[in-house]
């Protein structure tokens, strides 16, 4: 029986009660090296085992970690479909729901024990993470244990337990044993007195030193109680040990027949015997306990170790499934690592490292390539150009180090390429190069290398790297808002592409041309994104279609095409939500934010932007559309930060160099401006706007500059004669206001309307100016809503404005998603877990009726089934807040 553990033994209990019923959780167990998570866990399972099946994986601290070890692990017994996934490198688009559809199966609930996970891969916390966002939908229990003091403030793990359920998990964390505690070991209060002083509680340094039955000269620590024990055993059971001790996940008996020879059997026995090692269930030998295991390795002399690990890689290296058996892989280039043998390690290290980036785990593969380049000098010319290559593509992916030293690798790469006259080569790191300026934003160093990449492969029979080259060209000019050689660009990617069969590279253009084309308010855009949308989601270019539906409801908001504007955002927000893709899909939510702003929509609008700042670790483009929409619509609702927070985020935009993320906060400023009758500062953010090239603005970006400037008195109206600009700019340019106003009530644009009504002068204004202010105020935009009144006082129109409103708006009633109080109250008892029939009972409606009102909730979430609008709550927590709000 463990002493002091009853109160984590009864909270595994609980947890795996639930998981039994259908709820499945997740329990983290925390606690220094030897303190007994493993022991506890045991224990548990020990008498909770029937009904269930149990699963272990283990990480282990290699140099670098076995990508998906713990997985590798569980598969034999899990699913043989999730064994020959991992064998065939499945990516994890693939693997992870393959893993939940395992999980799914069977009357039996599963127990998945994940051991140490601060050691731990980037593929298997991101398998953690996807499953833990599931876990309420399965007959599952999850557990971790891991060690927290490794684990600091920028550990991954750390990130994770921050993205883990909150009622779904719970952390249990070990404490040392009190000195009652240790007495009862002990068997004696003084002794225990001693032990506790000395051990400071941990069960397993209290044990060892127990195993000692001498406590004279107490070690002190528990290195010299395990060295002290190894020593006084025989010299081959100290060499097996010693051999043993080299691999932390340890050894099959196979392998340490080879090391060994013939009496392994037998020391393999003896040391069971005494309690050194033991055999896991996966059939292999490891140490007791791995502060054991860390204490023999300690007493090996460095030639030692190297030695050691270089007969083991041999040993490993002549197996039939050296090369094709991953994990043996991974054990092969650690051991040829701590061997520090260089030409194994430039063999082994890119193999282990395009696995793992095929997993999802960038920054594994960047720890890898990391390792062979320190022998880089050993390896041929182009072996090193490869490495340099890859090295700083996998780092650019990862983030792991600054753009400056990927920078130097690609141009180290280019070098070496240039000296064995491989010219594609070259040019297919200068595209790389240039997508990293631009991240930098150093737009002109960018179009450098691509124009270089474009000149050079120009000279040569055609290949697919010109199809990325022409490809880059078009993207980084349609970032820029150069529409036309944007345009140009792409199609000539387009052409080739289809000429060479490179069918990502020409999603990749399509999307380029189409973006272009719709932003320039030119035909064919649409049709272009279509493709490109379609195609991706047909091979299954996930990042490609995440990109596609970004800018295509971008192009759609632009337009104010706000029907395929919003069916655009649903489908693109399930889908990120369906494929795990959280980046791209907050940043679908700032547009979203945008659409609600721009059909008026302010509570909406404010409560979707400010979910989606409050994202941890979001990427500044990813915050960007969110910043400014909430800024916009504080400053129009009349809070008082609004306008702060839009001069932050300008100088955030200014920092990206895009038009497309400066624009929209430099008009909003105008607009604050004009509401605050800051006439300096309206005029700086005009002549900020019309120094910039305003003949590559989207017509309605142009159309806006051109509107502010005349309502701010600007001393010369914009040149308009060239651009078609949208019919309600063009009609308050023109001198009609009115007009103008009906045009924006066509659009449901109210706001825009009741910004044109005020412009209206004359007979007109009085009836103009009433309505005006009636939309303001519905829309709670007080602070315009004030502007107006005194407005209208100036012009002699205020006798026939009506009174200013007060008590709550309708405004503050609505669903981000549009859905009505009936089925908000669904969306609550779905969330909760009731069936259709369990609804209908708990709201006394009639099940026909609680049918259709379920599948207008799928329809507004665009989710297949209710899991899916689970995952959406789950990510977007306030779409459940607004409903208990609004209910």
């Amino acid at each position: 029986m463990l002493l002091e553990r009853q109160p984590a033994l009864e909270a595994l209990s609980r947890a795996l009660r639930s998981a039994f019923d259908g709820a499945g959780r997740i329990a983290v167990i925390e606690g220094e090296a030897g303190i007994g998570k493993t022991s506890l866990i045991q224990d548990f399972l020990r008498a909770k085992t029937e009904g269930c099946t149990v699963h272990w994986g283990w990480s282990e601290p290699l140099f670098t970690p076995r990508a998906l070890g713990p997985l590798e692990d569980m598969a034999p017994l899990l699913d043989d479909e999730i064994s020959d996934l991992l064998a065939n490198g499945a990516i994890p688009g693939t693997l992870f729901p393959a893993v939940f559809k395992a999980l799914m199966r069977g009357p039996d609930t599963k127990v998945l024990i994940f051991e140490d996970v601060h050691w731990a891969d980037h593929a298997t916390l991101d398998l953690i993470r996807f499953l833990s966002r599931r876990i309420t939908l399965l007959h599952t229990f999850i557990i971790l244990t891991m060690r927290g003091h490794e684990v600091d403030p920028d550990h991954p793990v750390t990130q994770l337990l921050g993205d883990l359920p909150a009622v779904a998990a719970e952390r249990l964390v070990l404490t040392p044993l009190s000195p009652a505690a240790v007495a009862a070991l002990a068997g004696d209060v003084d002794r225990g007195a001693q032990l506790h002083r000395v051990t400071g509680g941990n069960p397993f340094f209290v044990k060892e030193l127990l195993a000692e039955h001498n406590d004279n000269g107490v070690p002190a620590s528990i290195r010299d109680a395990v060295w002290a024990r190894i020593s006084r055993l025989p010299s081959d059971i100290r060499g097996f040990l010693e051999t043993v001790s080299i691999a932390p996940g340890g050894v099959d008996t196979d392998l340490i027949e080879a090391m060994i020879g013939g009496n392994a059997d037998d020391l393999i026995d003896q040391s069971v015997a005494r309690g050194l090692i033991k055999f896991e269930d996966r059939g292999v030998l490891v140490f007791r306990h791995e502060l054991a295991r860390q204490a023999t390795l300690e007493r090996l002399s460095p030639a030692a170790r190297r030695a050691l690990h270089a007969r083991m890689e041999t040993v490993l290296s002549l197996r039939a499934d050296a090369i094709s058996n991953p994990a043996i892989l991974d054990q092969r280039l650690y051991h040829a690592t701590e061997a520090e043998n260089g030409q194994r390690i430039l063999e082994l290290a890119p193999k282990v490292a395009t696995r793992a980036a095929a997993l999802g785990a960038h920054q594994q593969a960047v720890s890898h390539l990391s390792k062979a380049l320190e022998y880089v000098t050993l390896a041929p010319p182009d072996a090193a150009a490869q490495l340099y290559e890859d090295w700083a593509h996998e780092t650019f992916l990862a983030r792991h180090v600054s753009h400056e030293a990927a920078l130097e690798a690609h141009n180290r790469a280019i070098s070496l390429w240039r000296s064995l006259d491989r010219p594609e080569k070259v040019c297919l790191n200068l595209c790389r190069i240039a997508r990293l300026h631009w991240r930098r934003g150093e737009t002109g160093s960018a179009d450098e290398c691509a124009d270089r990449a474009v000149r050079e492969l120009e000279a040569l029979p055609p290949r697919p790297e010109l199809t990325l080259a022409y490809s880059t060209r078009s993207q980084l000019l349609m970032l820029q808002y150069r529409f036309d050689e944007a345009i140009q660009w792409g199609e000539r990617a387009i052409a080739l592409a289809e000429k060479l069969g490179e069918i990502e590279t020409k999603v990749h253009a399509l999307n380029n041309v189409g973006t272009s084309l719709a932003l320039s308010g030119r035909p064919g855009g649409k049709e272009r994104l279509r493709e490109s949308l379609s195609t991706a989601i047909e091979r299954g270019f996930h990042d490609h279609a995440s990109r596609a539906y970004t800018n295509f409801s971008e192009c759609a908001l632009v337009d104010r095409d706000f029907a395929l504007a919003e069916s655009l955002l649903a489908e693109g927000i399930a889908f990120c939500t369906r494929h795990d893709l959280d980046s791209t899909n907050h940043y679908l939510l700032g547009r979203q934010a945008q659409l609600r702003m721009e059909q008026a929509r302010f509570h909406d609008a404010k409560t979707i932007a400010h979910g989606v700042t409050q994202m941890p670790s979001l990427p500044l483009v990813m915050h960007l559309p969110a910043l400014t929409v909430l800024g916009r619509v504080k400053m129009r609702l009349g809070e008082p930060e609004g306008a702060e927070l839009l001069k932050r985020t300008l100088r955030k935009a200014l920092t990206t160099g895009e038009p497309q993320r400066i624009i929209p906060v430099r008009l909003a400023l105008t607009e604050a401006a004009w509401l605050a009758e800051d006439d300096e500062a309206a005029r700086e953010q005009l002549l900020a706007l019309s120094l910039m090239e305003t003949g590559n603005f989207p017509v309605w970006d142009f159309g806006e500059l051109a509107v502010w400037r005349k309502r701010c008195g600007a001393d010369t109206p914009l040149n308009t004669r060239a651009v078609a600009l949208p019919p309600p700019r063009l009609a308050e340019l023109e001198g009609d206001p009115t007009a103008a106003a009906g045009l924006w009530s066509s659009l449901g644009q109210r706001y825009e309307q009741a910004l044109s009504l005020m412009q209206v002068r004359g007979a007109r204004a009085g009836a103009a100016f009433a309505e005006a202010v009636a939309i303001l105020d519905d829309l709670e935009a007080r602070p315009v809503a004030a502007r107006a009144r005194l407005l209208a006082r100036h012009i002699g129109a205020a006798d026939i404005l009506p009174k200013q409103r007060r008590g709550p708006y309708a405004a503050a009633r609505h669903h981000p998603l549009g859905l009505t109080a009936n089925e908000q109250q669904v969306l609550e008892l779905i969330v909760e877990g009731m069936s259709n029939k369990e609804i209908a009972r708990r709201l006394a409606r009639s099940p026909r009726t609680i049918e259709h009102q379920v599948s207008a909730v799928l329809g507004k979430f665009s989710a297949v089934n209710r899991t899916e609008v689970l995952l959406r709550v789950r990510g977007e927590p306030w779409l459940m807040r607004s409903a208990t709000a609004n209910a």
